[in-house]
């Protein structure tokens, strides 16, 4: 027989070894890291249900109606027809001889990051303190009280922009969408739901500002060469992440700029990129497919139409001015055809600012361009040449699905203009965003003022 001690010895033995086999401790999930850290706090302002009668409509995605209605209400496009039924309550405004259009959205804006006045203290788009610099971001630089956010908004019918770091590095950091309002913060400015881009630059800029200091780059081939180790960097620290994420374990050091490339890798954010010259515009294609990501669009894209093809059969947008050029070597060999030139070839054609006074006209630089187009015998129709301005800007924002249309169920950001809007005599009458009238020309209390206007002579005193 066993002893009373032998047993209990091993059921001891035995517990003890259940225990060491059930001690071990369970992997801890990985650390989720917040991919939005500043969220987005906007709250549209209220608006009343509205029907515009009888004016002539570009739908934004190629579509004219003459003689047409259309429905905003709760924020959103209800219906755009001939002859709507009005809602009981509804505004009604006249829209004879006159014409309706989505809002017009900047893709290439400095506003809030190169505010007004224009003074060093408030010159905050380049952190030209490296080459390679995308842990920074440009919403950290937007002063919500720019007098210039209100321009574009009264003068330019804009009701979204895309704020941009400036192109003196290689990476310059992180863009932000923002609804065109007045609020206290950025925050409360930002496009909910609208992904980050990647502001990147090629050809002089960054070359000229670091080769003078001496440090790489100081050529073209020396962008891309750090531009590609920067790369191969952001996939290896990609791969750290996914196996920590996958199996668990230490997490591997956080690196705010490669959690930026990281994104770009995960198709999270998108590529905008500054580019002048065909050749660099394709080799930008090229280094893309290198590393397996891609690129949304060229901004300022002087010589896009020689590489128009290219462009479409890439799915990359060309980011252009009307006839901005030759103010630099690498802007030099321009043609006033290059927007209908990339539309002729079936590429998203998009016209954009960069400028605080461009962006109060963007439908007349696109005016420009169409009409330069029909010189040269491509003849695009006005409606479709809207989609420079609306849908294609969308499309390059990943925000094509919420705005940049006149669809119904999309945002009801609208502009009524006094008569075509691609005429130079053709002003911005009323304008709407997300269904609230943030201007109206025929009210002067309905022109936003910031707070740092109030206060200066001239400005703010609306009885």
């Amino acid at each position: 027989m066993m002893k009373l001690g032998g047993i209990a010895a091993v059921l001891t033995t035995a517990a003890l070894i259940s225990g060491c086999a059930g001690s071990e401790k369970p992997k801890a999930a990985p650390i989720a890291i917040n991919e939005d850290p500043y969220p987005s706090t906007y709250v549209r302002y209220p608006g009343a249900p509205t029907v515009i009668h009888g004016a002539t409509i570009f739908d934004g995605d190629g579509h004219r109606l003459d003689r047409g209605d259309i429905l905003i209400a709760d924020g959103v496009i209800k219906a755009v027809e001939p002859n709507l039924m009005v809602p009981d309550g509804a505004v009604v405004i006249d829209g004879t001889g006159k014409w309706v259009t989505p809002g017009i959205i900047d893709v290439h804006s400095h506003l809030g990051d190169y505010p007004s006045p224009g003074v060093s203290s408030l010159s905050d788009g380049n952190e030209a303190t490296g080459p390679v610099r995308p842990e920074v971001w440009a919403e950290h630089s937007v002063w919500p009280q720019d007098p210039g956010f209100s321009r574009a908004l009264a003068n330019g019918g804009v009701t979204t922009l895309q704020i941009l770091p400036g192109s003196a590095n290689l990476f310059g950091g992180r863009s932000v969408v923002v609804k065109n309002v007045p609020a206290r913060t950025e925050q409360g400015m930002k496009f909910p739901g609208a992904p980050y881009g990647l502001k990147m630059a090629c050809g002089e800029n960054p070359k000229r500002v670091y080769g003078t200091k001496g440090t790489m780059p100081q050529t073209r081939m020396g962008n891309i060469a750090l531009a590609r180790q920067t790369w191969i960097n952001a996939v290896q620290y990609k791969r750290k992440w996914d196996k920590y994420e996958k199996e668990g374990g230490d997490p591997p050091d956080r690196d705010l700029a490669m959690d930026t490339l990281r994104g770009v890798l995960e198709g999270k954010i998108l590529v905008q990129n500054h580019c002048y010259r065909a050749d660099e515009m394709a080799i930008m294609i090229d280094m893309a497919k290198e590393f397996g990501y891609h690129v949304t669009a060229f901004h300022h894209a002087v010589e896009a139409y020689k590489i128009a093809d290219l462009l479409r059969d890439n799915d990359v947008c060309a980011v252009m001015w009307a006839d901005w050029y030759g103010f630099k070597m690498e802007s030099y060999d321009a043609v006033k055809e290059n927007i209908p030139l990339v539309q002729n070839a079936g590429a998203c054609a998009i016209v954009h600012s960069d400028d605080p006074n461009y962006v109060q006209r963007l439908n007349q630089e696109a005016a420009k361009a169409l009409a330069d187009g029909r010189r040269a015998g491509i003849n695009i129709p006005d409606e479709v040449a809207w989609e420079w301005l609306s849908r294609n800007p969308a499309k390059a924002l990943g925000i094509l699905d919420k705005t940049g249309t006149l669809a119904p169920g999309k945002m009801a950001d609208v502009v009524l203009w006094n008569g075509n809007p691609f005429s130079d005599y053709t002003r911005p009458e009323r304008v709407w965003i997300d269904g609230a009238e943030m201007y109206d020309a025929n009210n002067p209390k309905k022109r936003p003022v910031s707070d740092f206007e109030l206060g200066q002579p001239g400005e703010g005193d609306v009885k």
